[in-house]
């Protein structure tokens, strides 16, 4: 399934992007796990004014707390670490423990989704 998708990913690099708004009709959408940089050149290619990036991360402590380890192969493949360079975000979203609120932090976001 995975080398399906890798290889229609090469032929078309938006042909999953277009699958799954194909038929959106809401006026905000939330793609929640984009993971390749295709993915986001071809929204922003697609819809230049509206597209907003939100990274949310936390520090691999806070991971390994919430019970993940690293797997090679796994953990530092494309779907995985495909954004960790390259990519402008307009949102940053820290998710460790102790940190800000989830919701303080996602105010202004919400704010211009409005």
């Amino acid at each position: 399934m995975i080398h399906w998708g890798e290889t229609r990913r090469r032929a078309d690099p938006g042909f999953f992007c277009r699958l799954a708004t194909k038929e959106a009709w809401q006026p905000v959408w939330v793609v929640s796990d984009a993971r390749r940089l295709s993915d986001v050149q071809w929204f922003q290619a697609e819809f230049p004014q509206q597209t907003q990036l939100v990274r949310v991360g936390c520090s691999d402590r806070t991971r390994q707390q919430r019970g993940w380890s690293f797997t090679a192969g796994v953990d530092d493949s494309e779907s995985e670490c495909g954004l960790d360079t390259g990519v402008q975000f307009d949102w940053i979203v820290n998710n460790d423990a102790g940190g800000a609120s989830l919701d303080e932090q996602l105010q202004p976001l919400l704010k211009l989704a409005r």
